[in-house]
């Protein structure tokens, strides 16, 4: 008997996931960005996808090894580097952008995964979907722009090379949910990463204290999550039908910031993220037609 989910269309499906994936991951970089002040910020990756990997062990366990070994391993490999590359070149750039710059420099994800999705997936890209991804990366400019410095120099450049990088990470991602289950994929990429990113955690190691250990843990459940929602959105429905849902991100971050923090939303934000829950609101519709 199918579910009410499984009644609504592959691309509002896929579109759902992707909006529990953004959620997840805007509380997981809220304490990321706190343990990466705190600690060297490449330790902080490796021990988040670390301890993702001992979150993941006792479900591992009793399913068996067999039961997670890839079919594309090969993929599975490929994907761990650009993502631990693309991991990288974003944090070398980091500290030296101010975070709104940062910030509208990676919203330009979706646009990448997109022209991508098209060119090297194949993905009918319909109008519709260029159109609301633009007017929601819109909605984006509109909260930033009275914060962006326009510093950083080159670094800006460095952090933009950064998310074709991410992008490609997405894409491959997309490609290994034809061949591997989700948890297998979720497990692979929390391994491959953390063992890529070892070598730098440790030139840079800070022994964590009791507090910053249990954040960790916290984090590598919250990162599986939201690895698992993003496989599940990337399984159901094209690359491309999603990525306007990613600009919700914007929102949660507002309201995680008023919730929590205590700080209101200023009228750009309020403006600006209207125009986002439009376009995406706009775009499933459309989907859900089709």
């Amino acid at each position: 008997m199918k579910t009410t989910l499984d009644q609504l269309s592959p691309a509002i499906r896929g579109m759902l996931w992707a909006t529990a994936t953004g959620v997840i991951f805007t509380v997981l970089n809220t304490f990321l960005r706190q343990l990466a002040q705190q600690l060297d910020p490449t330790q902080t990756q490796f021990l988040r996808y670390s301890l993702g990997v001992v979150v993941m062990a006792p479900w591992v366990l009793s399913s068996g090894f067999a039961a997670f070994r890839p079919n594309n391993l090969r993929g599975q490999l490929i994907r761990g580097g650009v993502h631990t590359l693309g991991l990288l070149t974003w944090f070398a750039a980091l500290p030296h952008i101010p975070l709104a710059d940062s910030a509208a420099i990676g919203f330009t994800v979706p646009i990448f995964v997109m022209i991508g999705a098209a060119w090297f997936l194949g993905e009918r890209m319909a109008g519709v979907r260029w159109l609301a991804a633009i007017i929601a990366f819109g909605g984006v400019i509109i909260v930033l722009a009275p914060k962006l410095s326009g510093s950083g120099g080159l670094y800006n450049l460095v952090m933009l090379a950064a998310q074709p990088l991410l992008a490609a990470s997405l894409l491959i991602n997309k490609v290994l949910t034809r061949s591997d289950r989700v948890e297998v994929i979720v497990v692979w990429q929390a391994m491959l990463v953390g063992l890529f990113t070892l070598p730098f955690a440790l030139a840079h190691w800070q022994w964590p204290s009791g507090t910053q250990w249990a954040l960790f843990i916290l984090c590598g459940i919250l990162g599986t999550a939201g690895q698992y929602c993003n496989g599940r959105a990337l399984r159901v429905a094209d690359a491309s039908a999603t990525q306007s849902v990613k600009f919700l991100e914007l929102v949660w971050a507002t309201a995680i910031g008023l919730v929590v923090f205590g700080d209101p939303p200023s009228q750009a934000t309020i403006i600006g993220g209207l125009v986002i829950v439009a376009a995406t609101v706009w775009v499933a519709r459309h989907e859900a037609r089709r």
